[in-house]
């Protein structure tokens, strides 16, 4: 709201100031004035209109924050007092301690001392509009006028209780935050994975102009706390030195072995928090991510909600992502309390508003059967490939909805040390973050959504749909499928070197036929060079699958443009034949692969996947997930049974890659699809694992991809732990 001309602001308290005094009562006839023995001059500007004038351009500086207008309308004896620099000072702290947007001024009455003619005293009402505990109104404030002669006009007899009148004579005002108790995160069934530890840390309290010795107090915070002494300078530095001032936040040993000496060197008082804490910090770090101190970049945002500028709130993964309902919203009081602390006046408060908690979609049991066939098969094959793999990754995901039912990176970490306050101690923390980051197989990296990787066989799928649908292939197109490949003096090899004989479109994604794909992407680069990578970004390969949960890379699928910027060499039909079989100019994400697998099994929807089933307390939901069908693969039916029927062959038919992975396995009754991936990991020797696929074969009901970096054939290496997933999922223990 624009604020109304000085003029027309003045004008209107001074109308306003005569209306009330007209409403006073006359003054009694009877009494006389007192007799002086000299008439005394009346010099210029001392009638009680310029009185009011000056009240009103004083209160005019106050709303419009001119502080310099302000200063030059109070009288000499309070300049002398108050240097401008310090009255500023005062009113820019008094204004962020209360987040105050606007202030307005409504005159009630102005008159003269009937002792003192030379003061007047004006009685007004202020209204605060602030950011966090809202409006209120301080009523009949007193503000004192004197005819300065030294100006030869009515100048304000200045004080900080023209703030408040409580603050005259060493009062300070006060906002004090009381902070929910962070919410719990639960998984899917209320396994409780983020708590608020029993344990609690401790604030360090300051008054600087009550610290005996500001050098010393600084050094002895600085061994107490994480904190270094510019971060500690900056936090006094904040407020007024004769305010409240929680400087710290400390451990209870360290409380123990500093707390003497902070009150001694500091005068300090303590108050407590909770810590934060995750029963298995282990089991999902990448995806509940951590708490922590905020950068300088979110601490306006988050001040002006009431956290202080110490808070422990959400630093990444779910944690961060949805913070704002973990978190709460404090309980805010404005209050001004005395020299000893006790509190003289509340003005104002706010209610807290309680955290919500969040369940997952995760089902925390699956995720730890997930986690543990990994991390056996790592120990199983520690000396073969388990020695030259430096991670995996696994998700489960719901097909009919895109719920993420399990999600492991490996290998994984203790979640736990990267709070600010460890429950296994910051020694002992600092030694995991230490070795966590220079682990060379980056355990910190989500592979499951941030992992960019040849995609090798496992993107037959997504060629399969679009040299279909394109219209390049029909679904029974058949292609002699020799072990070599020649077109235009280019050379291709296949993984069986005798051939598979004649196929159609079922049989090559079922025998994982390369020659045959290697046509494929000759062919569709002939009709156009862009629509292979076209198609394959409309199934959701390169681009981003709208998780909004935790982060994801974007993975890219390359065309004629990029790669000419890129590389500066021209798109050929090599690039699309090496495309055709996912190498070359491919980089996807597992999530993108389990999402399209998850499409060909639910009939084409591309889900958004997402990992938040839903917010609020216990049976008052304030947020409830609502499957989001981002787009469709548009592909006809034919051409999807087409697919489907060839990776149902891929576990079952005699040729199938994978055949012998699933013999006498319980899933047959149901019936698995799937599809094989060996993935070269140029410029090295080695290939990534993959298989990706989804059961049951009628009425689907998850899909599942496993990628083991480094670690040889799909077929050999990954196949067996999807396989164990599943048999997992869907007859647990009793599955031998």
């Amino acid at each position: 709201m624009p604020y109304p001309p000085r003029a027309v602001f003045i004008a209107l308290l001074m109308v306003l100031s005569a209306v009330l005094g007209a409403c006073q009562p006359a003054p009694p006839q009877s009494v006389e004035p007192l007799p002086t023995l000299f008439p005394s001059p009346t010099p210029p500007g001392f009638n009680i209109d310029g009185a009011e004038r000056v009240a009103g351009e004083f209160l005019y500086g106050w709303q419009t924050a001119d502080y310099a207008a302000m200063y030059a309308l109070i009288n000499f004896t309070s300049r002398e007092a108050t240097p401008f620099e310090q009255f500023t000072a005062f009113y820019e702290a008094s204004a962020a301690t209360l987040s105050l947007e606007q202030v307005s001024a409504q005159i009630r009455a102005l008159a003269r001392d009937p002792v003192a003619p030379r003061v007047a005293n004006l009685t007004y009402d202020a209204t605060f509009q602030t950011r966090l505990v809202g409006s209120f109104t301080d009523s009949a404030r007193q503000m004192t006028l004197v005819f300065d002669e030294r100006d030869s006009n009515w100048r304000v007899a200045w004080s900080r209780g023209d703030f408040f009148r409580e603050l005259e004579n060493g009062g300070r005002m006060r906002l004090v935050t009381t902070p929910v108790n962070r919410a719990n995160i639960y998984d899917r069934d209320g396994v409780v994975l983020a708590m608020q530890d029993e344990r609690l840390i401790i604030t360090v309290q300051v008054v600087r102009m009550d610290i005996p010795d500001e050098a010393a107090c600084l050094a002895r915070i600085v061994e107490a706390s994480n904190l270094t002494l510019e971060q500690l300078q900056t936090r006094l530095n904040s407020q007024p030195s004769d305010w409240v001032n929680e400087l710290a936040i400390i451990e209870p040993q360290a409380y123990q072995q500093y707390g003497s000496a902070l009150e001694t060197d500091c005068a300090a008082e303590f108050g407590t928090r909770p810590a934060r804490h995750y029963p298995n910090g282990s089991l999902m770090p990448h995806i509940i991510g951590s708490v922590g101190y905020l950068d300088a970049a979110d601490l306006p945002a988050v001040t002006s909600e009431g956290f202080q500028q110490d808070a422990i709130l959400g630093r990444s993964g779910i944690e961060r992502q949805w913070d704002s309902y973990l978190r709460g919203v404090p309980r805010a009081q404005l209050v001004i309390e005395d020299t000893s602390g006790v509190q003289r006046r509340l003005l104002a408060e706010r209610a807290a508003e309680p955290a919500q908690a969040v369940w997952l979609t995760i089902d925390s049991d699956l995720q730890q059967r997930v986690l543990d066939i990994l991390s056996n098969a790592y120990a199983q094959n520690a000396e073969g490939w388990g020695q030259r793999s430096r991670g995996a990754a696994a998700i489960i995901m719901d097909v009919q909805t895109g719920a993420i039912l399990a999600m492991v990176s490996y290998p994984t970490y203790d979640g736990n040390a990267f709070t600010p306050f460890p429950v296994m101690g910051r020694e002992a923390a600092q030694d995991i973050i230490a070795k966590t980051g220079t682990d060379e197989r980056l355990p910190l990296l989500n592979r499951a959504t941030q992992g960019r990787y040849p995609s090798g066989s496992v993107m037959k799928i997504a060629v399969s749909l679009a040299v279909a649908e394109s219209g390049v292939y029909s679904t029974n197109q058949r292609y002699s499928c020799a072990g070599v490949w020649n077109r235009d003096g280019v050379t291709r090899t296949d993984w069986l070197p005798s051939g598979h004989g004649t196929q159609d479109l079922a049989g090559a994604i079922t025998n994982s036929c390369n020659p045959y794909y290697y046509e494929v992407g000759y062919q569709m680069n002939l009709v156009d060079p862009y629509l292979l990578p076209r198609y394959l970004r409309q199934f959701g390969m390169g681009v981003p699958t709208g998780l909004t949960d935790i982060p994801e890379d974007p993975g890219n699928i390359g065309d004629p443009d990029s790669y000419r910027i890129k590389t500066g060499i021209p798109w050929s039909f090599v690039d699309a034949v090496s495309m055709s079989i996912g190498q070359g100019e491919v980089e996807v994400t597992p999530l993108q692969i389990v999402r399209l697998t998850a499409a060909v099994a639910n009939g084409g929807v591309l889900w958004q996947p997402y990992l938040v089933e839903k917010a609020g307390l216990f049976n008052d939901f304030v947020y409830t997930a609502e499957p989001n069908p981002l787009s469709n693969i548009n592909v006809r039916s034919e051409v999807l049974d087409t697919i489907r029927r060839g990776m149902c062959e891929v576990t079952t038919g005699f040729t199938g890659t994978a055949t012998y992975v699933f013999e006498g396995s319980p899933l047959l009754t149901l019936g698995v699809c799937g599809k094989t991936g060996t993935a070269q990991n140029l410029p090295g020797p080695t290939t990534h694992a993959w298989f990706a696929a989804y059961a049951p074969r009628i009425d689907p009901e998850i899909a599942v991809v496993v990628i083991v970096e480094d670690a040889g054939e799909g077929s050999g290496t990954a196949a067996p732990l999807v396989r164990e997933m599943m048999e997992y999922y869907f007859f647990g223990g009793n599955n031998e």
